[in-house]
């Protein structure tokens, strides 16, 4: 990057508020996902019209802009493929409104989701979206994703609370999309578009949200199964009952062994365990968890344990968030990696997709735990390979193409919550086949020198082992197997 961007981004935020220091250009190379890269500098704007000039600057230099939340996404969204200025958005995190008589609130993109529950459950509300990570992620970096998590069966996903964004296009215009009603048809829905854009569109500035009133009450049932096909089963037969739980959560035996070794919680030992939440009054509660215990032993469930204690709830909950470390320490030589990881199936297809899993899994030799928010059909399939092995990575990667030909062929998409970014690209850009054009034109259009984030999602090509945050091939740009990428079901 020349010395005089440099020079103008320090004009810009100050020479506290930017870096070019490798340490901090190192750790910025990161998120959550596989990937590493790092960038030309990084900058933390403390509001919109900083981003506007920052933008500016970008788009009349030609330099490669990545807006960056908390870091937390699982598919490398903030990981710089093309160099350049990392956009650390954690500066701008007031709470600007919260209009309790309005059912709206407007919020910089750097307030943390849990803060800002923290706030609107003082006054009897909350966002219900409930992602894993929900302690660190920004509500910014949710929009940029459409994230969502255990409860959007009953509660929806971010897009279903988004009134209206500030927007920093790529030319460095500010926009205002929506509105801050309950409804709206005052034109294109600009800010639904921006929803899930992944950093590609425009930079978030500002947030007007919706929120709903918190359940007066919740509880949980816990069931065991000896057949990870039955308990797949029972989710649906809780869903056709008809009952509209708040959650499932599905864990296989995979993720049960590793968080009882890792965490001594005492989960059943078991092939499969469902747990299941409901909430709304008292009296609706008790009723539908007698509902949902009958359907599970109807299922097949070998055991069953119900509570309304939240004690008892937080540790199973606590038990379920905890498979990701956990996995980690599933065996001395493995690490738990997100590659086929957050797709989505038709809640009637969860037999039929985690029984494929399990047989892909055996096909290949590799070790995968299969859980995720069942209730909606969105599953997680966290891969344990061994970080110094190529060959456990190509084993890896070609069981991640077959696992997308079946949630492709059971009428499922790839990623669910996540999105796509690197590490599912290969396979969205054959789900979204015949509308790639249309996303490349809105692309063109918005982002005429492709500053925004560029080489992600449809702009993607090649393999998604790619610059490793692990060892095992830092000789080499990326795996010479990006065939293994690719769906083989004909499709492409």
């Amino acid at each position: 990057m020349k010395r005089m961007v440099v020079g103008e981004l320090e004009k810009i935020v100050g020479k506290e508020r930017m870096s070019t220091k490798t340490a901090d250009l190192y750790v910025y190379g990161f998120d959550a996902s596989i990937h590493h890269v790092t960038p030309d500098a990084v900058v933390k704007p403390a509001n919109a019209q900083e981003v506007s000039e920052i933008v500016k600057l970008a788009n009349r230099t030609r330099t490669p802009i990545v807006p960056r939340g908390a870091g937390t996404a699982m598919c490398g969204h903030t990981v710089p493929v093309k160099g350049g200025i990392i956009i650390d958005m954690t500066y701008m995190n007031k709470i600007k409104v919260i209009s309790v008589e309005d059912l709206y609130c407007i919020v910089e993109p750097g307030v943390i989701y849990d803060k800002l529950n923290a706030e609107l459950g003082k006054r009897g509300f909350w966002f219900p979206a409930t992602p894993g990570s929900g302690e660190a992620c920004t509500i910014g970096g949710m929009v940029a994703t459409n994230a969502s998590g255990m409860r959007a069966i009953k509660y929806g996903a971010t897009r279903d609370y988004v009134l209206g964004l500030e927007v920093v296009l790529p030319t460095g215009e500010i926009i205002h999309t929506g509105t801050r009603t309950l409804k709206n048809s005052s034109g294109y829905q600009l800010d639904r578009l921006m929803v899930g854009s992944e950093g590609t569109l425009g930079v978030i500035t500002e947030i007007t949200m919706r929120y709903t009133v918190k359940p007066k009450a919740s509880g949980m049932t816990v069931a065991a199964f000896n057949s990870l096909k039955d308990a797949g089963q029972c989710v649906s037969n809780i869903i056709a009952k008809p009952l509209l739980p708040s959650a499932i959560e599905l864990m296989d035996s995979v993720c049960i062994k590793a968080v009882n070794k890792c965490m001594n919680i005492g989960l059943p030992d078991c092939e499969a365990l469902c747990m299941i939440e409901v909430d709304g009054h008292p009296l609706a509660v008790d009723e539908e968890m007698a509902t949902v215990e009958d359907i599970c032993r109807k299922s097949g469930a070998v055991s069953t344990e119900k509570s309304r204690d939240k004690k008892r709830i937080d540790e199973w909950t606590f038990a379920r968030k905890a498979i990701m470390p956990s996995l980690s320490r599933y065996g001395e030589k493995f690490v738990s990696v997100a590659l086929a990881d957050d797709m989505s199936v038709p809640i009637s297809k969860i037999p039929q997709a985690v029984v494929a899993f399990q047989d892909i899994a055996k096909k290949h030799g590799v070790v995968i735990g299969t859980y995720g928010h069942s209730a909606d059909g969105n599953l997680h399939t966290k891969m344990l390979v061994e970080p110094y092995s190529k060959e456990s990575w190509r084993a890896g990667e070609k069981a991640v193409g077959e696992i997308f030909d079946k949630v492709l062929e059971l009428g499922g998409t790839v990623t669910g919550e996540h999105g796509v970014s690197i590490t599912k690209a290969p396979y969205m850009k054959i789900e979204r086949a015949d509308s790639i054009g249309a996303m490349k034109a809105i692309k063109k259009a918005l982002d005429p020198k492709n500053i925004m984030n560029p080489g992600k999602m449809f702009d993607w090509d090649g393999s998604i082992i790619y610059k490793l945050r692990y060892p095992a091939f830092l000789d080499e740009e990326c795996a010479p197997s990006s065939e293994a990428s690719q769906p083989s079901n004909g499709k492409q």
